[in-house]
């Protein structure tokens, strides 16, 4: 016994109606339709309240009305099918999605009920006067939003196309962007100008966009029209592509090519400076970093100055480090003016060495992000935190910091000496954080070197803010305290706290002060210049 392949058609023609996933694709097969016809103009008018469709186009027409309602044959010719390998579905979704069909095209017109062609009864071909146009006209059709879709269907879409009377807007269309031919299609690139690059593609096939990010502004995104004949769109509603991870590949590995001709260019035409501020975002994003091996400029963004207080940051960004004004240039690291340095992100163990840099002033370098062959490797320091040291200059005391998330040793002293190799700097300002040690010299008094010991975050990868604010607060106390030997120096320490040099009315005045005067109350009394002088001479005796 032999068996082979057989179709129900009644079966096929039920279950049809189930395989398209979207209601609007019928609208964008009719598009899909006339522009195959040849039509230049596509107008398309829906009425919410009646359910009524029309859509009106110049094409050629259609020859045979038995093509119309044939399911999976086309009725296109050879060099079109050759082309755009239509399937021969795509009129069929407008028989489920309407109760009532009226079409009418060169000299000849069919007016048909749905169900009843769809339950194989007969539908007559009635002659009528020749017409310019085909005019598909669909009966009670929902399609809620039919013209915000319609945007986002005709925005790649080759031919011009009317909604109610108002032309759509086809701003990825082919005739509406600059692009360049390639061996899967036609290309538009943004930012090959100015190097304001997106990382965001569409794409289009037959006019159908086939991939959209899931945000983009306008023209803020890359498009591409695909070759028909090299892709093919995922049946029935030829939103995806067939093979799509295996495709999109094809598809940026076209782009990047494209992109390195452009960087090529560019280079070429540009200052080394305008050049990688311009366009080093594009050379990173899409692996083209070795074309500045030889510019003797270095991008911005990859180099920082050490502007503020280095801290392990946790969750926060590096506010401690402000970009330069100006790109670093290979004379200046070849003469020494800018001395380059690698530094891993703070952590307990190099935060030292970042204050080394600091006080040096040296120019931090990201140089993970430029090629192995680039110039400036030879010229970049890296810190090891194995070679850092720090020492207390003149130590006056220590004692265990008793902290919710860290407990190190802290030690008050003169000045911190923190070295690598032979080489050294003095501390004086801040606080130091060194193996298990923070070393608080005159000018630190707000706790914050905590956060050099520590980004307070736990094992759960939780930020623990409430425990870095109490132990910075208990190191501030600690530094009150270990400084309060005599009143003289822990009124001095309270004083350097409150920052008075920034109020100007305070500026060259002497004050006498009474602590405790009366009921827990301080007397403050601002001193004439004579008596202040005395005062202060007294002081000095």
């Amino acid at each position: 016994m032999n068996i082979h392949i057989r179709i129900n058609e009644e079966g096929a023609l039920r279950n049809q109606r189930y395989a398209f996933t979207d209601k609007f694709t019928l609208v964008s097969e009719l598009m899909q339709n006339a522009r195959r016809a040849g039509a230049r103009r596509i107008e398309i008018a829906y009425d919410d309240a009646t359910g009524i469709l029309r859509v009106v186009d110049d094409g050629r027409g259609i020859a045979d009305f038995q093509k119309l309602l044939t399911f999976n044959e086309s009725g296109w010719d050879n060099e079109t099918c050759d082309h755009e390998r239509p399937f021969g579905i795509g009129f069929s979704k407008c028989l489920y999605a309407a109760s009532r069909c009226i079409v009418s095209s060169r000299d000849q017109k069919i007016d048909f009920v749905t169900s009843e062609a769809l339950a194989r009864q007969p539908v007559e071909v009635h002659d009528i006067a020749p017409l310019s146009h085909t005019a598909v006209e669909l009966h009670g059709v929902q399609l809620p939003d039919l013209k915000f879709r319609l945007h986002a269907i005709c925005s790649g879409f080759p031919v011009r196309v009317w909604f109610n009377g108002a032309e759509l807007p086809r701003i990825h269309a082919v005739d509406q962007l600059p692009f360049m031919n390639t061996h899967i299609g036609q290309v538009y690139l943004r930012g090959t100008g100015d190097g304001k690059y997106t990382r965001n593609t569409l794409m289009f096939l037959q006019g159908l966009c086939v991939a959209r990010p899931s945000f983009f502004e306008g023209f803020q995104v890359n498009v591409v029209h695909l070759d028909a004949r090299q892709f093919v769109a995922r049946l029935p509603d030829r939103d995806k592509l067939i093979d799509e991870d295996d495709q999109t590949k094809r598809v940026y590995a076209c782009m990047k090519w494209l992109w390195r001709q452009m960087l090529h260019d560019a280079k070429s035409s540009l200052g080394a400076e305008e050049f990688v501020e311009a366009f080093f975002d594009v050379m990173r994003y899409w692996q083209h970093v070795d074309l500045i091996n030889d510019v003797p400029a270095l991008p911005t963004c990859l180099t920082h100055r050490i502007s503020g207080y280095p801290i392990q940051e946790g969750y926060e960004g590096r506010c401690y480090l402000a970009a330069p004004d100006k790109c670093v240039t290979r004379a200046e690291v070849v003469d020494g003016s800018v001395h380059l340095v690698d530094l891993d992100a703070v952590s307990s163990e190099n935060a030292a060495g970042w204050m080394f840099a600091k006080a040096r002033d040296y120019t931090v370098l990201s140089t993970l992000e430029l090629h192995p062959e680039h110039w400036v490797h030879p010229y970049v320091d890296a810190i090891k935190e194995e070679s850092i040291r720090a020492k207390a200059i003149n130590e006056q005391c220590r004692m265990t910091l008793d902290g919710r998330w860290v407990t190190p040793q802290v030690i008050l002293c003169d000045a911190v000496e923190i070295s690598i190799g032979a080489d050294c700097v003095t501390v004086t300002d801040v606080g130091v954080y060194c193996d298990g040690v923070i070393f608080i010299p005159p000018g630190e008094w707000t706790g914050e070197a905590v956060r050099q010991a520590s980004d307070f975050i736990d094992s759960d990868n939780r930020f623990l803010e409430e425990d870095r604010d109490a132990d910075r607060s208990a190191l501030a106390d600690l530094i009150d305290r270990l400084r309060s030997v005599d009143p003289q120096s822990t009124l001095g320490s309270l004083l350097q706290e409150l920052r008075l040099e920034n109020y100007p009315l305070l500026r060259g005045k002497t004050f006498q002060l009474q602590i405790g005067h009366a009921h827990g109350k301080h007397v403050i009394d601002v001193l004439p210049a004579p008596v202040a002088h005395a005062a202060l001479a007294q002081g000095r005796s």
